[in-house]
């Protein structure tokens, strides 16, 4: 059974960090791509940041370039997501996705989801 489990959201003023981690379970982990995405309230689930199976290749969208990073270590099955210079609107229940093989911002694509872990910035 596969499992991906989120942890380290929180409440936080704007401009502080937070290191989002997703603990991967049940699966190869060095063969699946992994990506980062989020849901503000009222909003759809936007995509944040993705990384290739090796961990060599990331991208992310516009909003966080330059204040998210997104890494990997494979022999820990785990992904992170490094948020410094936290903005209100980043606030968001985040959530870490797995996709077989090769990588895309499409949330469709993705085969396994975590629940979830809030991020809340304060202005």
């Amino acid at each position: 059974q596969v499992q991906l489990v989120e942890s380290g959201g929180g409440l936080v003023q704007a401009g502080d960090s937070l290191r989002l981690s997703c603990a991967a379970s049940g699966l190869t982990f060095s063969m699946y791509a992994m990506g980062w995405f989020r849901q503000a309230p009222g909003k759809e689930r936007e995509f944040v940041a993705l990384i290739n199976r090796s961990g060599e290749n990331t991208y992310y969208t516009d909003s966080v370039k330059g204040r998210f990073t997104i890494s990997r270590d494979n022999a820990k099955n785990t992904v992170y997501l490094q948020m410094n210079s936290l903005k209100p609107e980043d606030t968001a229940i985040y959530y870490c996705a797995s996709k077989y093989h090769s990588a895309t911002s499409y949330s469709t694509a993705y085969d396994w989801w975590g629940q979830g872990t809030q991020v809340t910035v304060s202005s």
